[in-house]
Parts: C-alpha cells; structure tokens; sequence
C-alpha cells in the first residue's frame, strides 16, 4: 500500500552516479566478478572460432585459384567477413568492459554496434563484388575442377560447424556474437550449395554451377548483411528493442497504484542486450513518490527485463484529478511543457 508523506512536486531520479541514494533504491547494475567471468570465457570460445576460420579459409583462397572456383573464394570472403566480425567482438568486447569515464558516461559499450555495422557494409559490398563476377562467370564460365570444389566445401562444412559449437556458448545476447554466430551458420549453408555445385561439375560437366553456388552465397551474404544494419540502425536511431511496445509498458505502468499519468517515456538500447527507459511519472496528492518510483523500477526490470532507469516522479496537481472525460489535459499539464510522445493515464486513456 502506499502512503502519503506530505512531499512536494519535485522529481526523484533514477539510477546515476550522483549521491544522496536512497538505500531503499533498486541497485544500478554493474560489472559484477561472474560477468567478468563469463565475457572472458565468451572471449576464449570466439578466439577459438576465429583461429579456424582464418585458417581454413587461408586453404580455401589457395584451393579456390588453383580450382578456378568463384564459389570457394565466395565462401573465403564470407568467411573473411566472419573473421572481421568476430575480431571486431573480441575488441568491442575489450573496449566495453572500461567503466565510463569523462564524457563517455555509457562507456565504450556501442563499440559493438559500431563494429556490427562496419561487418554489415563489409558484408553488402562483397556481395556486390561477387555478384558481377558470378554473372561474369555464367556468360563465359571457366573450366572448375569439381573435384576439388567438392572436396573443400565438405571439409568446409565440419570447419564451420565446429566454429559453430564455440561461438554458440559465448554470450549471444550481444549483437556482435549474434552475428558472428550467424555468418558461421550461413557459411554452412554456402558450403553446401558449394558441395553440390562441385558434385554437379563432377557428373555432369555443367561448368556454370560453380557460379550459381556463388549466386546462393551472395544472397546469404545480403541476407545477413541488411539484418546486421538494420538491427544495429535501431540502437543508433534510439528505437524500443522490436520485442518491447513503448505503449504496452507506459499503460502496464499508468495502472499500477498510485500513478495517475506516464508521459514522456522513452525506450532505448544503450547497447545489443542492455535496454533503457526514462519518464516522468505523476502521483496522486500526497502519496509517497519514492514508493511509487521503487514499484515502476520492479515491474520494468521483472517484466521487461529494464534495469536501468530514470523515472523522474512528481505529484499530479489537482485539476488533473478532475478532468472531465473527454477533455484530456495535455501531457503533464504544466509540468513538461514540451513532453513528447504519448501520456498514459490510470484511466485508460492516451
């Protein structure tokens, strides 16, 4: 239940570095021992996946130029790019971990997405680049040794699986280790498509195959290339992450006790894995805004698995108590002369 304590309409912030917290506050979250643990243990299993690959894909490039294969060396781009994108992990890993300091006040922590975005681009220009030569090559195709296309894509095909089981038990909440985990994957799935182009220029001859594999890469390529632009292009353009609703949240939060308006929320990812969500937050006369603002922090961080906030909680003057339905005040009625988007209010409205 929550009590009056005869405060004024003054804000009560969220999490920060500032002092004069109040104990009964819900803990920031920070570095704690066993994640250090556990990115470096994520860390190991990464460098093991990238040791791999490069060192396949070195073979690869070889046997591809000495088969006259477009699709092998299709496949060691792709695998160049799961490599970048694994060594850009390792690093952002690095980076993110420095606590904040000076006017980095998230620290380095979108490193990551930095990195997920250069892995994209990198993805969509080598598929352009591989596209035309795959035409090329199916106007006027090569002589492909099949043999030897077969042969690699298969031993291509344990490598990736293999680098797959590594990167699959680092941490894959992170946008970064998500994306290598996928490029791994659809090498897989090229390798395949390599593997049979090989078996056709075996039994049939039908020299064009090997372009055609190259064309199913290509697409796998930009499949995954637009995916890590667009997921990583939401955290830059601060949008809600796709699996939460700004407006379900705000109302989850007008109904619960004591709150009678929710305006101004904004819901952001400060990086792959890490929501955040801000708002300003109006209570009934005389109720208790620290009771009210520990109750919003619960339900976001046990619902919505948001545990760092910044609830700003002031008391809703009286004449938003009694608006007549219909005439809905505007948000905040005085208090955010400015607030953007949406107010939600116990009542149902907005």
């Amino acid at each position: 239940m929550i009590l009056p304590n005869g405060h004024g309409h003054r804000g009560h912030g969220g999490h920060g570095p500032a002092g004069g917290q109040r104990p009964d506050a819900a803990p920031a979250p920070g570095p704690t021992a066993g994640a250090a643990r556990t990115a470096g243990t994520g860390a190991r299993y990464l460098g093991g996946a990238l040791a791999l690959i490069v060192a396949f894909m070195a073979a690869e490039v070889t046997i591809g130029l000495l088969a006259h294969s477009l699709a092998l060396v299709s496949d060691a781009a792709h695998m160049l790019t799961d490599a970048a994108g694994i060594a850009l992990a390792l690093t952002a890993m690095r980076l993110s971990a420095r606590p904040p300091a000076g006017g980095y006040t998230y620290g380095l922590r979108r490193t990551e997405i930095l990195s997920a975005q250069a892995n994209g681009i990198t993805l969509l220009l080598l598929s352009a680049w591989l596209a035309y030569e795959a035409v090329r090559r199916l106007i006027s195709p090569p002589t492909v040794a099949g043999g030897a296309v077969l042969a690699t894509a298969l031993a291509g095909i344990a490598v990736n699986a293999w680098a797959a089981a590594l990167a699959a038990r680092a941490d894959r909440r992170s946008l970064n280790v998500e994306g290598a985990f996928r490029h791994i994957v659809t090498d897989a799935y090229a390798f395949a498509a390599t593997a049979i182009a090989g078996l056709i220029v075996i039994i049939t001859g039908f020299g064009r195959a090997d372009a055609i594999a190259s064309l199913v890469v290509v697409a796998l390529m930009t499949r995954a290339g637009v995916g890590l632009l667009r997921e990583s292009g939401r955290i830059f353009l601060e949008a809600a992450p796709a699996e939460l609703s700004p407006d379900a949240i705000g109302r989850a939060m007008a109904a619960r006790e004591g709150v009678v308006e929710v305006h101004d929320l904004h819901i952001w990812q400060i990086t792959s894995g890490m929501p955040a969500a801000s708002a300003h937050v109006l209570v009934g006369p005389g109720l208790d805004c620290h009771a009210v603002r520990i109750d919003l922090e619960r339900l976001l961080a046990d619902t919505y698995r948001i545990s760092h906030t910044t609830l700003q909680v002031d008391h809703a003057p009286d004449p938003l108590l009694t608006i007549r339905r219909g005439t809905p005040a505007p948000p905040g009625n005085g208090h955010c002369p400015e607030a953007h988007g949406p107010a939600h209010h116990r009542d149902g409205r907005g």
